[in-house]
């Protein structure tokens, strides 16, 4: 013996279908969101990647001037601290010369 619920079954089917749908519906606005939302935060990122790597190019240049600077005061220590060894050399030689 055949049931005949054909109605009623397709109905009830077509309610599960759409319900179906409209979860899948629901997930996808959801994920289409926070696509969106990544995508603004790549290219937030990519910007703020963009101004660390011009900070660090000129915090390079600035390092790079630092060093240079600092090899020339190294440079210019030892010259004047044989200048005032010289003076100082020269000054006792001259005392010890005169007698005193």
């Amino acid at each position: 013996m055949k049931d005949d619920r054909g109605d009623l079954d397709l109905t009830k089917r077509v309610e599960e279908l759409e319900n179906s749908l409209s979860i899948a519906l629901g997930i996808n606005d959801k994920f289409q969101r926070e696509n969106k939302d990544n995508s603004e935060l790549i290219i937030t990122l990519r910007q703020r990647i963009n101004e660390l790597m011009g900070i660090n190019k000129s915090h390079q240049q600035l390092l790079g001037k630092q060093i240079v600077e600092n090899e020339e005061l190294k440079t210019d220590n030892k010259r004047l601290a044989k200048q005032i060894d010289d003076y100082f050399n020269g000054r006792i030689n001259g005392v010890r010369k005169s007698g005193l």
